[in-house]
């Protein structure tokens, strides 16, 4: 079993370029695209499967992160947050080896703010997951097994290979390169990124 606490590292500091600016204030459903997962995270929280959480944010971006701040999230900002997700990515992992007045962590679950569907009872399974055997896991969604699952949750063990990420790039690569090192945990629905209005409008009218 592992050792540690489990923490959120939400990344929301992306310019959501292909959908031309504020992505994650876009509102969906009557609220902030953002807000969505932040909640999940926050139900998490709630129900002591996660022992807090990080989330990475660009410099002056007020309304942003005050939906995360609500939802309990420690605010960490990435100045360079331009140069993609690693530099994010690093950001988290570091807040969270930080000694602070949080538990020790053991494991990070990398949450995109931009997958409105994440739900708090698929961090659980991973979570759980992981608290029995040691490794990182990664969802495998029922409507789209092929793709890559998020959230994922790597393993403290992992950590230190954020430094040789580079622009867009996340674990993906390094954790396909360790197959022993992760665990694939089956779960329904999907969760998909909103990179585009068209996908944005996609989820609005599947209501």
């Amino acid at each position: 079993p592992s050792a540690g606490e489990a923490y959120a590292v939400v990344l929301a500091a992306g310019t959501g370029s292909r959908f031309g600016g504020d992505k994650l204030l876009a509102p969906l459903h009557g609220r902030p695209l953002v807000a969505h997962a932040a909640m999940a995270v926050a139900e998490a929280i709630a129900a002591g499967i996660l022992a807090g959480g990080v989330a990475v944010v660009p410099p002056g971006v007020t309304a942003l992160a005050w939906h995360l701040d609500l939802a309990g999230l420690r605010l960490i900002t990435n100045e360079d947050a331009g140069a993609g997700i690693a530099s994010s990515l690093r950001a988290g992992l570091i807040a969270l080896e930080t000694p602070s007045i949080m538990a020790p962590a053991g494991a990070a679950v990398v949450v995109l703010a931009d997958q409105p569907l994440l739900r708090a009872d698929v961090i659980a399974r991973l979570v759980a997951t992981w608290r029995a055997s040691g490794r990182s896991v990664r969802p495998r969604y029922a409507l789209r097994p092929e793709e890559p699952g998020h959230p994922v949750l790597l393993d403290r063990a992992l950590w230190p290979l954020a430094r040789g990420l580079a622009d867009d790039e996340g674990f993906g690569r390094l954790l396909a390169a360790k197959p022993g090192r992760l665990e694939l945990v089956d779960v329904p629905g999907a969760n998909p990124d909103v990179d585009t209005p068209a996908d944005l409008t996609q989820l609005e009218n599947r209501r």
